[in-house]
């Protein structure tokens, strides 16, 4: 029972061979659990994850991290052996993972890499107790209304910076080596225990947040009501800091709200079609021409922790601060009480899908709906069967994308359970994917732009062998 576990935080870290958690590939990971009060319970987790012959390893990443292939084949495990230890830890109950800025990237990673091995990516995210958490929005709301005691290192441009190892060196916290995921994860719990310590109402606060019942209790409880928001999608210039006003819920995604950011004018939501707003809103500020202003809309995702809070934070001594304008701010609510039709509007805009479907399942994790629950069975009787016997199952599946998955699941962590001719297929889709001309002339571009770096060289010259022994 759930209950004979008491509540801890899991605070976690991903290095990886890329940017992109649906494309790219975890390298290792790291971990520990903590009690509540962030006082260290258990020992500490740290292993690697050996890396598929389909699959080219970013150099900017292997020069960030210093992790090779030949370092993470030779450490690490299969992916579904280092994704099936991830998801047992993260499912002890009353679990609450959490990392910085792991709600955009590593929550991610690890919802891609247990749906690449027939793991359910979503459970462990609610079930027994658990829940989810990121402290990189505590730390910009700290910055926004609560900055006392904690120092904050700047850009070169004046704007505070939110970078782990920039925040742990201002702070004399200890943090050895950036980007090693052990050492990111305890400079996460340092920052975090500066924070409870400094601020304790408002880490209390937002830990409550990671309950989606409560943000969604605070947007509907006073509907169409001004809320703050904290988000990296506003400018740090301003502090992250903004004003918006639930309009409507989402279409499509009842986890998503859209809002109004009363910090920008509204009139091209009020003037423009559903189709104009729809192309403004994806075409990049830059490309717009002067005279065309940015789409004024903010959708608050109810699961992902977001920063939301009374308008009373953004006092005028706060608002002064981050050169919020209240006034403005007051118009723009005026003028969208004056106009109720925007609600159906903009439920509308988000009904136009325009993007191209994913039609590479292994990118399908969003695009291609859930899965049967006889689907569900049959994903679990894969991972119960010994490697040897996968080739003898037969799995009648109700979704489409199963059977190309299953083969590449084989192929990947098992490739001796192939056949002949399933290894010739293997081979050619692996030359498929490795055939990529940009990314060899990106290689050959660092190799000549780090000549003097022999570290970095040394690494680079690492990835050369690999690729030539895929």
């Amino acid at each position: 029972m759930a209950s004979a576990f008491q509540p801890t935080l899991f605070w976690h870290d991903y290095e990886t061979f890329g940017v992109s958690p649906a494309k790219d590939r975890p390298s290792q990971f790291a971990g520990i659990r903590t009690d509540l009060d962030l006082n260290i319970i258990g020992e500490p987790e740290n292993f690697y994850c050996k890396q598929s012959t389909d699959y080219l390893p970013s150099p900017e990443a292997i020069l960030v991290t210093g992790i090779t292939p030949q370092l993470a084949n030779q450490k690490g495990m299969a992916e579904t052996e280092f994704m099936g230890r991830i998801n047992s830890i993260f499912t002890q109950p009353n679990t609450c993972v959490v990392g910085y800025n792991s709600l955009r990237f590593d929550d991610e990673v690890s919802r891609y890499g247990f749906y690449r091995n027939f793991i359910d990516p979503y459970a462990r995210e609610w079930q027994n107790g658990n829940s989810r958490w990121d402290i990189i929005d505590l730390v910009r709301a700290c910055y926004a209304f609560r900055p006392k005691g904690i120092n904050w290192p700047l850009k070169e441009d004046g704007s505070p910076s939110f970078r782990l190892e920039e925040l742990t060196k201002a702070n004399g916290l200890s943090h050895e080596q950036a980007h090693d995921a052990m050492s990111d994860v305890y400079a996460t719990i340092s920052m975090a225990k500066l924070i409870k310590e400094k601020q304790p109402k408002l880490y209390e606060y937002y830990f409550g947040l990671r309950n989606k019942k409560k943000v969604a209790e605070l947007i509907q409880g006073d509907f169409m009501q001004p809320l703050v928001h904290v988000s990296s999608k506003i400018s740090a210039a301003n502090g992250c800091v903004t004003l918006i006003a639930p309009i409507a819920p989402h279409p499509t995604n009842k986890n998503s709200m859209l809002c109004v950011n009363l910090a920008m004018d509204l009139t091209p939501l009020i003037t423009l079609s559903v189709e104009e707003i729809v192309q403004r809103m994806y075409t990049p500020r830059s490309e717009l021409a002067p005279d065309e202003l940015p789409i004024p809309l903010k959708q608050i995702h109810l699961n992902k922790c977001p920063f939301i809070g009374t308008p009373k934070l953004l006092t005028e001594q706060v608002a002064e601060r981050h050169q919020f304008d209240m006034e403005f701010a007051r118009s723009q609510y005026k003028l969208f009480k004056q106009h109720p039709e925007l609600r159906e509007k903009l439920q509308a805009v988000f009904e136009v899908n325009d993007h191209p479907a994913a039609t590479d399942p292994d990118l399908m994790l969003y695009s291609g709906g859930f899965f049967s629950h006889a689907d569900k069975g049959k994903m679990e009787m894969i991972r119960n069967t010994k490697p040897e016997n996968l080739a003898a199952l037969q799995l009648d599946f109700e979704d489409e994308r199963l059977g190309q998955m299953f083969f590449r699941y084989r192929a990947r962590n098992y490739p001796e359970t192939l056949n002949h001719d399933e290894s010739l297929i293997w081979r050619e889709f692996c030359q498929q994917r490795l055939s990529d001309a940009d990314y060899v002339i990106n290689l050959e571009n660092l190799l000549e732009e780090t000549s003097e770096n022999e570290h970095k060289q040394k690494l680079l010259k690492a990835l050369c062998l690999y690729l030539q022994s895929l």
